[in-house]
């Protein structure tokens, strides 16, 4: 094989019809659109969606009305009479060595994990939450995400305990650990001090009219400076009688 010996594939290339041509091309008078109708003319294409005029479907089939919530929270919800049920019939997994035993007085614990072993909870990646529907015979200690008012008051009710799940917002104390309250003594805020006015300087006059003693109390007095005496030196030269007229 040569270089000019190479040429497409059977089929891949085509060429262009030439439609409108005369009879005798193959694709002359209608060119291949059938006679006359909107499809047969220039720029008369049809929405898929066009049923010939009657009312198409999207306009037939009623609309969802409402909204979906983005803040939804979707819960797994067990009912406390089929918790009590289980309960009753030692269905659930004992949590430690004192639910082992038979006959103990002692709340059983419940939570989603023990739920979901024995099968009324299908998931562990939606949170739990505990309805009030059926009685409750045993006393319970249930752990979940969240309650209904009345799977509190049921349980309450034989002497269990309702324990919701809360996300800490601050460090919390170990269990059996007593929270000391410490005062924390705080250095006083230190006041932003106005700049003073330029005092007034003292005057010697006093004014018309004011209170004795009101210069006194403006400026604090100065204590005064006794400067020694200058010691006078008799001199030789004899000092000019007084005049007796005088």
């Amino acid at each position: 094989m040569k270089l000019h010996d190479l040429q497409p594939a059977d089929g891949s290339r085509r060429p262009r019809v030439r439609v409108g041509r005369g009879i005798a091309a193959g694709k002359g008078k209608t060119a291949g659109k059938g006679t006359k109708g909107q499809k047969a003319r220039a720029g008369g294409s049809i929405p898929a969606w066009f049923e010939g005029g009657q009312t198409p479907l999207h306009q037939r089939i009623p609309k969802l009305r409402g909204f979906r919530n983005p803040f939804r929270i979707e819960y797994e919800v067990v009912n406390v009479g089929r918790i009590s049920a289980y309960a009753e019939a030692d269905r659930f997994l004992p949590a430690g060595p004192d639910d082992a035993k038979k006959g103990t007085k002692a709340p059983i614990t419940v939570n989603q994990e023990i739920l979901h072993a024995a099968g009324l909870v299908t998931s562990l990646a939606k949170p739990l939450k505990i309805l009030g529907h059926g009685d409750v015979t045993v006393p319970l200690f249930v752990v979940a995400d969240a309650f209904s008012r009345s799977a509190i008051e049921k349980i309450e009710a034989v002497g269990g305990t309702a324990q919701p799940l809360e996300i800490p917002r601050e460090p919390l104390a170990a269990l059996g650990v007593e929270v000391v309250a410490v005062e924390v003594q705080t250095a006083p805020a230190k006041r932003s001090r106005a700049p003073r006015a330029p005092e007034a300087a003292p005057t010697t006059k006093s004014r018309a009219g004011s209170a004795p003693g009101a210069d006194a109390k403006a400026a604090p007095a100065e204590p005064e400076t006794v400067e020694p005496e200058a010691s006078v030196e008799p001199s030789d030269e004899a000092s000019p009688a007084p005049d007796a007229d005088a």
